[in-house]
Order: C-alpha cells, then sequence, then structure tokens
C-alpha cells in the first residue's frame, strides 16, 4: 500500500496513512499490471526484444518468455541461445525469489564497459517455472537500451525489480516511493 505522509495542522508529527494504490485503467491494447495473476504467471512472448549494451547487441530474439505479477511490469526472460554470452561473465551474487528459487547473476562487460550483477537468470527454477531455467533477464537501467517491438523500454522504477515498461503496460507500478508493501 502507498503510504501517504499527512501533516496536522497543531505542529504534531506527521502520520503515515495506508491508502491503496489507484490502478489505472487500461486503454484499447494496453494491459494492467493489477490484473497479472499473485502467484506470476510465466508465458511465451514472440515480441521482438533487443538489448544493446555499449553499442552493441547482445539480445535478438522472439522467443523469449516473460513473468507478469500483481503490481510489476513484465520481466523478460531470453534463451540463452538468442544471446551473445561471450560478453556475460558469471558473478558469485545470488538472490532468492518465493516464486522461482534461487538466481544467479551476470556482469555484463563489451569493450571497456562493465557493470556488475546486470543480468540474472535460474539455473534450477521450481517446478512451476521450469522452462524458465537458464533464460536471462536484463536490468532495463543497466543497459543502454532494451527494446519490446522497437519501442524502448523504461525501467521498472527503484532499481530493485527488473520489469520494463512499455506503452501497453499500466500501472502504478510497484518499485515507486511507499511501494514496498504492495
Amino acid at each position: 500500500m502507498l503510504i501517504e505522509k499527512l501533516q496536522t495542522t497543531n505542529n504534531q508529527q506527521p502520520t503515515n496513512k495506508m491508502i491503496k494504490p489507484q490502478r489505472i485503467e487500461p486503454g484499447p491494447g494496453q494491459e494492467s499490471v493489477w490484473d497479472y495473476p499473485r502467484p506470476p504467471r510465466l508465458e511465451e512472448t514472440n515480441k521482438h526484444i533487443q538489448v544493446i549494451f555499449n553499442n552493441v547487441i547482445i539480445v535478438d530474439t522472439h522467443h523469449a518468455k516473460r513473468v507478469l505479477e500483481t503490481s510489476h511490469p513484465p520481466v523478460y526472460y531470453i534463451p540463452p541461445e538468442d544471446i551473445k554470452m561471450e560478453y556475460l561473465i558469471p558473478s558469485p551474487q545470488s538472490s532468492f525469489c518465493e516464486w522461482k528459487g534461487s538466481a544467479s547473476y551476470y556482469t555484463i562487460r563489451v569493450g571497456d564497459k562493465e557493470v556488475q550483477n546486470a543480468a540474472w537468470f535460474y539455473p534450477n527454477p521450481t517446478p512451476a517455472f521450469a522452462s524458465l531455467k537458464n533464460h536471462v533477464a536484463f536490468y532495463a537501467h543497466f543497459m543502454d537500451a532494451c527494446y519490446v517491438d522497437g519501442e524502448k523500454v523504461q525501467p521498472q522504477p527503484g532499481n530493485f525489480y527488473g520489469g520494463w515498461i512499455t506503452s501497453d503496460i499500466v500501472g502504478p507500478f510497484k518499485g515507486i516511493p511507499g511501494s514496498w508493501g504492495w
């Protein structure tokens, strides 16, 4: 829930009032992240996905998968065969998702440019996400650009989650200030 700071008029400390996020009504051809399920759903997509880092196209595919979860823009996972894997270096970083399991990370290095923990994957995902095994997701805010069907994506707010926002997705999106408890 969104936390709203309310000031009182008699010099008291601000109080926190929990308010429910207001769903944006999707227009024609749009999806609301508030219609996505919890637990999340995994689906295949034939949208054209590209990722560019240090002026090199490191991803170019029509065979991605996307994870859809309530309040989150889609996270796109790319099969390794459609990634220039020579630019991905295994990282010691790991994390855990209650739905997908333990994630491992990659550092991306192209030429003289490097970003640590800029992509992640699930080497042994939970049974519900088994087809996601070794598919790689990229943080858009670390890349030069990420594209879905030719549209440059906006990163999910907050730099913690890895969702990609396009004009066909409406929120509000988890990651904005005050959304931790959504």
